[in-house]
C-alpha cells in the first residue's frame, strides 16, 4: 500500500468515525441545549407569572380580531366559532374566512353569522390558501391585533389577555405565539404526540426565546400586531407553512416574536401514520422553503440574530442526510463486502445509548413539569411519550431528506394551497 493510499484510507476512516459520532451525539447535544434553555426561560419568565387561570389585568383593551380560515371544516367550524365568540375579551370581533370549501362549511358559517352580530364571514370563491385568507381578513378589519386560529382549534377563554399584555408592554413585539395542547388522545399515536408538544415543541420555543429568536410561531394559535404585518407585506401566498415564513419576515424586520405558554389552544392532530407523515412532510417542506428563501441573511450583519436559528436548521438537515447515509452503509454492508473504511459495523451507539435514553427521559420530564400547569392531564401520558424524543429525530430525518429536494424543485410562484388533513379520532 502506497503512502497516498494509506492517507486516503485514514481520511475515509476518520470521516466515517466523525459521521457516526455526529449522528448520535448531535441529537444528544441539542436535547441538552433545549433543556437548559427551557429551564432558563422558566426562571426568567414563567416563575414570576401568575396562575394561568388568572390572567394579568390590562390597563386598556385594544380591539382584536379573532380570525378563523376555514377549508372543508363542516365537522369543526361551529364548535370553533362558538368557542371564539365566548372568548373573555371585551373588545373583539370574530372573522371566519370560507376559503372555497366544497362541503357545508359556507352554509354553517352563514347560519352562525345570522345568529351572532360579532361574527363576520368572508367567502372566497376558490381555494386561495391559508396565507391569503389571513391577509384578506387582516385587511378587512380595523382591529389593532389579529389572532389567527385554525378551523378545528379551541382557544382557552383567557388566551387573548395573556397575549395582549406583551403588545401593550413593548411596541416592538410583532407576534406572540400560543401554546398548542392536544385533545386527540384516543389512540397510542395520539397519546405519544401529547409529549411532542411538550418535550419537543414547547421546550424548543422556550429555549429559542432564551437564546434569541424563534424558528416559527405556531400557526394554529398566534396573535400579530397589524402594523407589523403591514410593515412586512403580510403573509406570503407561495409558502406551504405560512407560520414559518411570517416568523422570519417579522424577525428579519427587527420585530420581536414571543412565546406565551399560558395562551393555550386545544387542537386536533393526526392519529394515523399516513396522516402524520403528510403533515410532517408539509412542515419540513415549509421549513426548507424558508431556509432557501432567506439564505441571503449571511450577507447582512443586521440580520445576525437569526444566524443561530439558521445554523440549527442547517445542522439538523445535515444530520438527516448523514444519518440516512449511515443506515444505508450499514444495510449495504450486510449484503456486500465493503472496504473497512466504509463499513458501519453497528447502528447501536454504544456507551452513548444509555446517555441518550437518560436524556430523553429527562427532557420529557422537564417539559412536562413546565407544562403541567397548563395541561393537568399531561402526566397521564408520560410512559407513552418517554421515547418520543427518539421518534422525533427519526421523523425529522426522513421528512427532511424528502422535503428539501421538494422545496428546491418547487416553483416560486406556486400557491401554498391546503387540503383537509387527518384530524384524528374524536
Amino acid at each position: 500500500m502506497t503512502l497516498s493510499t494509506e492517507i486516503r484510507a485514514l481520511l475515509l476512516e476518520g470521516s466515517s468515525a466523525f459521521i457516526f459520532n455526529f449522528c448520535f451525539l448531535y441529537p444528544l447535544f441539542m436535547s441538552w441545549v433545549w433543556i437548559t434553555g427551557s429551564i432558563a426561560y422558566w426562571f426568567r419568565y414563567e416563575k414570576r407569572a401568575s396562575d394561568p387561570a388568572h390572567p394579568p389585568r390590562l390597563e386598556s383593551f385594544p380591539k382584536i380580531a379573532l380570525v378563523v380560515p376555514c377549508f372543508n371544516e363542516q365537522d369543526h367550524a361551529e364548535e370553533t366559532i362558538l368557542n371564539m365568540l365566548a372568548h373573555d375579551y371585551p373588545n373583539m370581533e370574530v372573522i371566519a374566512v370560507n376559503d372555497g370549501s366544497r362541503d357545508r362549511t359556507a352554509e354553517i358559517l352563514d347560519r352562525l353569522c345570522a345568529e351572532h352580530p360579532r361574527l363576520r364571514v368572508i367567502h372566497q370563491r376558490t381555494n386561495q390558501g391559508k396565507a391569503v385568507s389571513l391577509t384578506v381578513a387582516a385587511l378587512m378589519t380595523d382591529a389593532e391585533y389579529i389572532l389567527g386560529i385554525d378551523g378545528d382549534a379551541l382557544l382557552d377563554q383567557r388566551a387573548a389577555r395573556w397575549m395582549v399584555r406583551h403588545f401593550i408592554g413593548s411596541p416592538r413585539v410583532g407576534a406572540v405565539t400560543g401554546n398548542p395542547r392536544l385533545r386527540t388522545r384516543s389512540t397510542l399515536l395520539g397519546r405519544i404526540q401529547v409529549g411532542e408538544f411538550s418535550s419537543i415543541v414547547g421546550i424548543i420555543k422556550r429555549a429559542q426565546r432564551t437564546y434569541g429568536r424563534l424558528f416559527s410561531v405556531s400557526g394554529v394559535c398566534v396573535m400579530f400586531r397589524k402594523v407589523a404585518l403591514t410593515d412586512v407585506g403580510f403573509w406570503s401566498r407561495e409558502t406551504l407553512t405560512e407560520d414559518i415564513d411570517i416568523s422570519w419576515k417579522l424577525q428579519l424586520a427587527h420585530w420581536d416574536v414571543r412565546f406565551e405558554p399560558a395562551a393555550t389552544c386545544w387542537i386536533l392532530m393526526p392519529e394515523t401514520l399516513r396522516g402524520l407523515w403528510k403533515q410532517r412532510l408539509r412542515w419540513a417542506t415549509g421549513g426548507a422553503q424558508a431556509i432557501l428563501k432567506f439564505r441571503g441573511i449571511w450577507k447582512q450583519w443586521t440580520k445576525r440574530r437569526m444566524w443561530p436559528v439558521y445554523i440549527e436548521y442547517a445542522l439538523s438537515l445535515a444530520w438527516s442526510y448523514l444519518m440516512v447515509w449511515t443506515i444505508a452503509m450499514f444495510l449495504l454492508g450486510l449484503v456486500i463486502d465493503l472496504p473497512n473504511e466504509l463499513k458501519v459495523k453497528t447502528l447501536l451507539p454504544g456507551w452513548t445509548g444509555l446517555l441518550i435514553a437518560v436524556t430523553a427521559m429527562l427532557q420529557t420530564c422537564v417539559a412536562m413539569l413546565l407544562d403541567t400547569r397548563y395541561d393537568h392531564r399531561l402526566w397521564q401520558n408520560y410512559f407513552y411519550v418517554i421515547w418520543y424524543p427518539f421518534a422525533y429525530w427519526m421523523i425529522n430525518m426522513f421528512t427532511a431528506v424528502v422535503a428539501f429536494p421538494k422545496a428546491l424543485l418547487r416553483k416560486k410562484e406556486q400557491r401554498g394551497l391546503w387540503t383537509s388533513p387527518d384530524r384524528g379520532l374524536r
